[in-house]
């Protein structure tokens, strides 16, 4: 297993030494190659925006207000309680329906709203049906679903796109194009701009983000209800874009609610207790939010969010036009994405100072999801900026893992040729003494130690004292202590790290000018040997502490000026 782990570290340091700090650009090469490949083919980052985008329209500061002339008139679980002596389980007779339109209709609403899909007469009330058909028929601000089935079955249907009123074909449509959906089966309800799809398409993961606001198929353009109904209000839809990513107004029952029996009781009472304009000039939606009846569905708000407020809300959007725009596309995701990658490799391949660097791409990413945040606070813009964060992300976690290994190999390998029972074993140590004008900081002697890092061909280990550092240490001043550990009998290894220590010493003017530090900075350094004796007797950290120490004193002995002093130990 030793040998093993000495191979590895030596290969990975031969490895690194080979690529040096190129191994960064060639992952910057591949990455810029996935993110092209993806934007062109695959979409997955373009489109990582759900989760994020869930968190902030959820927990945003600002949300904008709910129209106060929607009104939900709920067939709620009390509604279908309070009727089900009188008119038994859902569906109700279509008469009760015609009943309430007839009533409300004296409060002058501006529309009133189905979300209901009226697809099969009522067989045993054909009465009913022919009432609230009249009724219906009678009115000109009623609105009903159209249900689009899947566009698969279209060439079994019957069903021709010219056959639904209001319709305009484009010049290349097909007049002969079926679709497949299901109408009201009730005549008053066919009129021109007054019919509408009101499917919910759900996310991938089952959560509705958005609203389809028209299909377009075989030439033909077959809107929403939301659209139909924003239109009749005197909203300019012609901007609305096909799935248009829905504004929340907030958690359910934010729109103003009322409970159709309540409703419908008071209409018909002599004795009214509710308001009388209560509906006047106002948006009517009659839908349930009953559980028995399913119309219950998670978005991106709440995973029990119901359906009427589904299509209350896409109506609110159309209507005010306020719906969210999505800062997002090739070109934005590949511009983002790229500028991101390359400044992050920029950021390894020139050594930023690893401490800060992590706080500065932390604060950066951090950062752009704030202003992210921000944006979707203040505006009815959302900053896609999932997908690009996640690249960077990526290439700095493999870029971070590159630079942890290789200065693992580079650094902890110690020793070389030990066995891991030997009584005995030498030590080379290189004390090097940087003495500029100007103070070097812990960057610059970062670098520098990453240089001789580079440099070195054997196991060694390399650490710095600072000049700065208070009390007696800083007496050291800027030192770099390079040290190689080597089996004692083995000749070979002890020139092996000889020769190691020379390279460095030939590069160190080199390394100065690199840095960009003054011609007068000088470079001081002594090669000093020793031994580690594996015994009770004498612990090897008090061993290193003596080397270290002879190693230093070696080194002042060396300076020109050093015949005057006592250096004895």
């Amino acid at each position: 297993m030793i040998k093993l782990k000495l191979f590895l570290g030596q290969w990975l340091a031969n490895l690194t030494r080979k690529l040096k700090n190129n191994f960064y650009i060639y992952l910057a090469t591949l990455f810029t190659l996935l993110v092209l490949l993806d934007a062109g083919l695959f979409h997955v980052g373009e489109n990582m925006r759900d989760k994020a985008f869930d968190f902030m329209v959820k927990n945003r500061v600002f949300k904008p207000s709910a129209d106060k002339d929607i009104v939900i008139v709920d067939i709620n679980e009390a509604s279908l309680a309070a009727f089900a002596k009188e008119y038994g389980r859902w569906p109700w007779p279509r008469q009760v329906l015609g009943e309430f339109v007839e009533n409300i209709q004296a409060q002058s609403p501006k529309a009133i709203v189905f979300d209901i899909v009226f697809s099969d007469a009522d067989i045993y009330n054909a009465d009913s049906d022919a009432y609230f058909n009249d009724v219906i028929a009678a009115s000109d601000n009623t609105f009903f679903p159209i249900l689009r089935l899947d566009a698969s079955q279209d060439e079994l249907s019957q069903l021709k796109y010219a056959q639904i009123p209001g319709l305009t074909p484009s010049v290349e449509a097909d007049k002969n194009a079926t679709v497949a959906a299901i109408l009201p089966f009730l005549q008053g309800a066919i009129k021109a701009n007054r019919l509408g799809t009101h499917n919910v398409y759900p996310d991938n993961d089952g959560i509705v983000r958005e609203y389809r606001m028209f299909h377009d198929e075989s030439g033909w353009r077959l809107p929403s209800l939301p659209k139909v109904v924003a239109e009749f209000s005197g909203s300019n839809t012609l901007n609305l874009p096909q799935n248009m990513l829905v504004n929340w107004r907030g958690k359910p029952f934010t729109y103003t609610y009322a409970s159709f029996s309540d409703v419908f009781t008071d209409l018909a009472s002599k004795n009214k207790t509710r308001p009388q304009n209560e509906f006047t000039n106002k948006i009517v939606i009659i839908g349930s939010t009953a559980p028995g009846l399913f119309d219950i569905k998670p978005t991106a708000m709440d995973k029990q969010f119901p359906g009427v407020e589904i299509l209350a809300t896409a109506i609110d959007n159309a209507k005010h036009g306020d719906y969210l725009k999505v800062w997002r596309g090739k070109t934005p995701y590949v511009f983002l994405s790229l500028l991101l990658i390359w400044l992050t490799t920029l950021a390894f391949y020139f050594k930023v100072d690893r401490d800060k660097f992590n706080s500065i791409f932390t604060g950066s990413q951090i950062g752009l999801l704030v202003l992210s945040y921000i944006a979707i606070n203040v505006s009815n813009t959302y900053l896609d900026l999932t997908g690009p964060i996640l690249w960077a992300v990526a290439l700095f976690g493999v870029a971070k893992i590159y630079a942890l290994a290789t200065d693992r190999a580079l650094q902890r390998w110690l020793a070389f040729g030990v066995e891991a029972d030997a009584v005995e074993s030498s030590v080379l140590i290189m004390p090097i003494l940087v003495e500029s004008k100007e103070i070097l900081g812990d960057a610059l002697l970062k670098k520098m130690r990453r240089e001789i890092e580079l440099t070195s061909k054997t196991p060694n280990t390399i650490e710095t004292l600072h000049g700065t550092q208070s009390g007696i240490w800083g007496l050291f001043g800027d030192m770099i202590i390079v040290s190689w550990v080597y089996a004692d009998n083995q000749p070979e290894y002890a020139e092996n790290a000889k020769q190691d220590a020379q390279q460095i010493i030939e590069r160190l003017p080199y390394m100065i000018k690199k840095l960009g530090l003054p011609n007068s900075t000088e470079t001081r350094y002594v090669l000093h040997e020793g031994k580690l004796v594996n015994q009770q007797a004498t612990s090897l950290a008090s061993q290193w502490r003596a080397l270290f120490a002879k190693a230093v004193i070696q080194l002042e002995c060396n300076r020109p000026d050093s015949s005057d002093l006592d250096l004895s130990i």
